[in-house]
């Protein structure tokens, strides 16, 4: 008996009602996706129900319709909790909802503030570049020869509430890079800030790339997550890519750090062919999405990332059981057609899947954690304290 979320990092489906407070009225990744590129596309989430799930919302997805008999049950969520963050909507999509926003930095230098900078250099004993907000890629081609010369790791930030550290593996490397996340970690706990990111880069001025070194170090959360939740009822509980990072590993027995999209997708299938007798939670997210092409804005390449996990999807729905449980769902949004290179605060899809059900609307949902507690509902446990059960 196993229950699975899939989250396809920043697949939103519509920008939700608030969306005007955080300059993202219009956003649709989505929907701008599918008018981009042409033709038919993402069979497997078509034939499940996204199409579906859209027109609640009024949209019609191009090349990718209203199925007539949906293979799983559809619907879209709102995020409850404010913001627009990938720890945000993957806390709240466990049941952890927020009542204030993480900090967001001013995106002009400096973005960081003085003291939290001054900190952070006499904590690892040298000084800092960057304190902007910036594309990861653009800053390591500005700062990165100036780094090489002075050893000295850039600092950025963006729309989300990141303390991002880049360094070239040959003059800081990678383990040191991560000693001083965990320094920047503890210093950034006062200034409520969601993620500090090691972001390792190799290569020579004009030609830098990041590797995949990279690691998220979240801020630690208070309450009981659905993965602390099954924890202590003895389901075994599996995190796959990011997963453990968001979650600071709380709750989870078996954590997988595999990067990038193909890794994770191998990591899942291998997952889910071995058999188990055991009651079994495997929460998966697929960062390529959101991380190689929202934020890059390039809608063909975010197309074709979602391709990749739609024929995944096609794989996984022949090796599931009539005992267990697929949702696929999102944690934000990141319009690549949209203004800036942020994240867009939207709705995101729900699609729940079980074997041999008929799928039926589940409609528009007010909070994320509607799938923590369907979740606790499916392996047949009460006393979850949040969200409202579809199962």
């Amino acid at each position: 008996m196993r229950a699975v979320i899939i989250v396809i990092d920043s697949f939103g489906i519509g920008y939700l009602p608030d969306a005007e407070k955080y300059g993202d009225q219009g956003a649709n990744t989505a929907l701008h996706i599918c008018e981009t590129v042409g033709g038919a596309k993402w069979p497997y989430l078509q034939e499940m129900g996204l199409g579906n799930a859209s027109k609640l919302l009024g949209n019609i997805l191009p090349g990718c319709a209203p199925a007539d008999k949906p293979r799983a049950s559809f619907g879209v969520m709102k995020e409850k909790s404010p913001g627009k963050d990938t720890t945000t909507g993957h806390w709240e999509i466990a049941g952890l909802e927020l009542t204030k926003p993480f900090t967001v930095f001013p995106s002009e230098y400096p973005s960081f503030p003085e003291k939290l900078v001054r900190d952070f250099s006499k904590k690892i004993g040298r000084g800092v570049l960057g304190n902007k907000a910036a594309s990861g890629t653009v800053i390591i081609e500005e700062l990165g020869a100036e780094h090489i010369k002075t050893g000295k790791p850039i600092i950025y930030t963006s729309g989300d509430s990141v303390f991002q550290i880049a360094a070239h593996e040959d003059v800081i490397p990678v383990e040191e890079l991560y000693r001083m996340c965990a320094a920047a970690r503890d210093l950034c706990d006062e200034y409520q800030v969601g993620r500090v990111i090691a972001r390792p880069f190799i290569g020579e001025p004009g030609n830098f790339t990041r590797t995949s070194g990279r690691k998220d170090f979240s801020i630690a959360y208070d309450g009981e997550s659905l993965f602390d939740f099954l924890k202590a009822r003895d389901v075994n509980t599996v995190g796959v890519g990011k997963i453990g990072d968001i979650f600071g590993e709380r709750g989870i027995n078996d954590s997988y750090h595999d990067k990038g999209n193909s890794a994770c997708i191998k990591r899942t299938e291998a997952l889910l062919g071995k058999k188990t007798d055991k009651k079994e939670f495997i929460f998966v997210n697929y960062v390529d999405t959101d991380m190689n092409y929202g934020h890059r804005r390039d809608p063909q390449g975010y197309h074709d990332a979602v391709q990749a996990v739609d024929t995944h999807l096609g794989r996984l729905l022949k090796m599931l059981g009539e005992d267990d449980l697929l949702i696929v769902t999102a944690d934000h949004g990141c319009d690549p057609t949209f203004r800036g290179t942020d994240h867009t605060r939207e709705h995101v899809p729900l699609l729940s899947y079980r074997k041999g059900k008929m799928g039926t609307s589940l409609g528009i949902r007010n909070q994320f954690s509607d799938i923590a507690r369907s979740i606790t509902r499916f392996f047949n446990l009460e006393g979850f304290p949040k969200g409202e059960t579809f199962i």
